[in-house]
């Protein structure tokens, strides 16, 4: 038993983050230069479903050098992968129980410093997770590291809690320092995920999405909107991607569901000044006197 949480409840968390870490390794050995970025998320989402799980907490994210999370390739991409700093991040969930994780995969072989600041911010920051501890101090370490490392964390990009059926949830967990953040109990399960970047350490949004997630529920009077809603009715509260969709007249369709609140899209996020970002990113359960890592 970890924490407060019941033990089938617990199974079911490790599980996802075992079957995440199987296929992100798997998957890390595909990002190459020429690959297909179609290929690579397909690989994942599909083998995430032949390892167990019940599907993916959402599309694979394939973010390459000033994108910092959010692009997933449409369904006809024809783009490769080039000299890229790539972030690939992964959601797995069993019974709606979710895993969530990320890397950076340099094929620049030019910014292994930028990768490894990161992933240096993630490990300090859960070396000081435990129960009662305040997320502002977590953010205090994760920016304090990288920014001792030279580069600048991403300030408007968080970590997050997880629940069921749930990606993003309550606490955040801040990549800087703040006055006042949310203190952590045992059973509360959270990804921490620190963005470093050579750039202005701020990101907005991109012109494109193709990824989104209900967010209410209506009515709708046109059929091609009320067939796309039963469509995506098994996502519950978790985003799709547009190209799992089959629905005809999709982007009217997505357009009428959008237009009255019934799902809300997420463009992909770039570095303000175009600067290079990593990432790293892993899932875990709170306990009394430490964590347990999920997504190792």
């Amino acid at each position: 038993m970890t924490g407060k949480m019941q033990e089938d409840v617990l199974e079911k968390y490790l599980k996802a983050g075992e079957i995440l870490s199987r296929v992100r390794s798997e998957a890390k050995d595909k990002i190459k230069v020429g690959a297909s970025l179609l290929e690579v998320a397909e690989f994942v989402e599909n083998r995430t479903l032949e390892l167990g799980a019940d599907g993916s907490a959402f599309p694979c994210n394939i973010s390459r050098n000033d994108e910092a999370a959010h692009a997933t390739p449409m369904a006809d991409d024809e783009g490769v992968f080039g000299e890229d700093v790539v972030k690939l991040d992964i959601g797995v969930h069993v019974d709606g129980y979710i895993a969530d994780s990320a890397i950076t995969v340099d094929l620049t072989g030019k910014h292994g410093d930028l990768v490894k600041a990161s992933e240096a911010a993630l490990y300090a920051a859960i070396d000081t997770v435990r129960s009662g501890v305040d997320t502002a101090h977590i953010g205090a370490v994760i920016e304090d590291t990288i920014l001792d490392l030279g580069f600048k964390p991403i300030v408007n990009l968080t970590g997050h809690g997880v629940a069921r059926y749930i990606a993003h949830t309550h606490p955040s967990i801040p990549n800087r320092h703040i006055d006042h953040g949310s203190i952590l109990q045992a059973g509360d399960v959270i990804a921490i995920e620190p963005f470093a970047t050579d750039g202005a350490g701020k990101i907005v949004d991109g012109s494109w999405s193709e990824i989104f997630s209900v967010i209410g529920n209506k009515p709708m009077r046109l059929p091609a909107a009320r067939k796309l809603l039963k469509e995506i009715e098994p996502y519950q509260m978790l985003p799709f991607a547009k190209r799992w969709l089959k629905t005809e007249k999709l982007d009217f369709a997505l357009m009428q569901l959008a237009k009255s609140g019934v799902i809300t899209s997420y463009p992909v996020l770039k570095e303000v000044a175009g600067g290079l970002v990593s990432q790293a990113e892993h899932t875990l359960i709170i306990t009394e006197d430490g964590c347990q890592v999920t997504t190792l």
